[in-house]
């Protein structure tokens, strides 16, 4: 991992679970937080996404900001987080995914670990071979443009 001032996840890594669903998370991704540092593992469609403790507290701001008399926005809040994992790393680099979260993503004993930048997914091997089928039949100039960079 890069470090330009802030966390930087790049590269593709292949660990497995152990018996307690503790994935062992890359050394390089791990060495620039604290001890202190609160990760928080959020589902999304096909993956796991960890955010660092950085992007985590500028989710925490937004979250902050809604009315509590939006029961609309409280309600979604409420079932989102329902779904989430904050945690630390424990001595060994490793975090323990719960049951529910491996369940979400299809992830049985092997992960794969994507880098995103500014944050890193956990896939399934099945999930992440569909991903890059689909990405190979795109033009990566197009994807990127077609997303402003």
């Amino acid at each position: 991992m890069v470090t330009l001032g802030k966390p930087f996840y790049t590269g593709i890594y292949r660990h497995s679970l152990d018996d307690k669903n503790r994935l062992t998370i890359p050394s390089a991704w791990r060495t620039a937080h604290a001890e202190s540092g609160q990760f928080l593992v959020v589902p999304l469609e096909g993956c796991l996404s960890v955010l660092p403790p950085e992007e985590a507290l500028k989710l925490h701001d937004k979250v902050s900001a809604k009315n509590l008399s939006d029961s609309e926005a409280q309600e979604a809040i409420a079932d989102f987080f329902s779904k989430t994992l904050a945690f630390t790393f424990d001595k060994s680099g490793r975090v323990m995914l719960t049951a529910e979260l491996c369940a979400h993503a299809g992830i049985g004993k092997d992960v794969v670990l994507s880098g995103s930048a500014n944050k890193f997914n956990l896939y399934s091997p099945e999930e992440w071979t569909r991903v890059q089928a689909a990405n190979a039949a795109q033009k990566a100039g197009d994807r990127l443009r077609r997303i402003g960079i």
